[in-house]
């Protein structure tokens, strides 16, 4: 018995000095590595945060099972350099977060898989159909090419007497002038006319403004994208000094004093395409997953706007609305 209490003594004692051995030859868990990219979408913006919260609800932390990075451009030009520089990473997943993006990394890497929040996927050439994207790019579109005619058409509801409309829009950007043309589609059934305003610089948004003080719309539709949204504000100012109603595409213009927009939810956008990643993470290929439209629309008015421009917002739209701000 003592022999037998020895031995298993001894055995414990080796299991001992054999386990933390037996602890660190086990190798780590992987970290994926998934980086973010755009021209101007930081780490501590509203979008950022939105994909944080998707990714954390699907159980992944930062620093513990992924390695999270964004990366801006600066200027969308630049955006072709800054995604050849990606892909030369040991990256997993490129997370696209604009149009732009999206179509500089489509041109730069078959292989890498990506993860888009853009427009018009298929317009834009970067899948071949939604239901089958057919090579390495997936993810959430915004439908902003379908939504420019109901857009307008909000907007011709909201006023009645609305006859011409200025639409101001990067004339650079093809998803932007794919916008354009769908608004001109709807103005014809409508019986509206467009103004144009393309323009391809921040010298250009001057050039647009003189424009409309000296053949006044009755309206201004402003397509967003990095160019124009940079200049919003000025946009908005000189709406309201102008006495002119505005449409746009996000919410937080409307919070800025613009009168309506009406489309998805940027954030929401950005926090379904965390469910991309994760798919792909775990074995599925961006070729095999459908792109996702949104389900809900959000239509946003601005009362004290509308106040200040002595409209009146007819109840259809109060109706409709999702937020209105007072």
């Amino acid at each position: 018995m003592r022999l037998i209490a020895l031995g298993l003594m001894l055995t414990f004692a080796l299991g001992l000095l054999v386990a933390p051995r037996a602890a660190e030859a086990q190798p780590s868990a992987k970290v994926a590595r998934i980086v973010c990219f755009s021209v101007t979408i930081g780490p501590g913006s509203a979008q950022a945060e939105a994909f944080r919260q998707g990714l954390r609800e699907l159980g992944y932390v930062e620093g513990h099972n992924i390695a999270l990075e964004f990366r801006t451009a600066g200027e969308p030009d630049q955006l072709p350099a800054l995604a050849a520089e990606l892909v030369q990473l040991p990256v997993d997943v490129l997370v696209a977060l604009s149009s732009q993006a999206a179509q500089a990394a489509k041109n730069t890497t078959t292989t890498v898989p990506i993860v888009a929040v853009a427009g018009d996927f298929v317009a834009l050439g970067l899948v071949a159909s939604l239901a089958h994207p057919g090579g390495n790019l997936t993810g959430v579109t915004g439908m902003t090419t379908e939504l420019g005619g109901k857009r307008l058409e909000l907007l011709r509801e909201a006023i009645p007497s609305l006859s011409r409309v200025a639409v101001l829009w990067n004339a650079r950007d093809a998803a932007m002038t794919l916008n354009f043309g769908q608004i001109q589609e709807a103005a014809r059934v409508l019986g509206v006319t467009v103004q144009p305003l393309g323009v391809q610089t921040a010298q250009d948004i001057d050039s647009a403004l003189a424009a409309m003080t000296a053949q006044r719309p009755d309206a201004l539709f402003m397509i967003t994208d990095v160019l124009t949204g940079t200049h919003s504000k000025r946009v908005i100012e000189f709406a309201a000094q102008s006495q002119l109603p505005t449409m746009f595409e996000l919410r937080a213009h409307v919070a800025n004093g613009g009168l309506m927009s009406y489309g998805p939810s940027q954030t929401e956008q950005s926090r379904r395409a965390a469910s991309y990643v994760d798919r792909i993470l775990k074995g599925a290929k961006p070729a095999d997953l459908p792109v996702e439209q949104p389900m809900k629309f959000e239509l946003a008015l601005n009362l004290k706007t509308a106040k200040a421009l002595g409209l009146t917002m007819p109840p259809s739209i109060l109706f409709q609305a999702d937020e209105v701000i007072r």
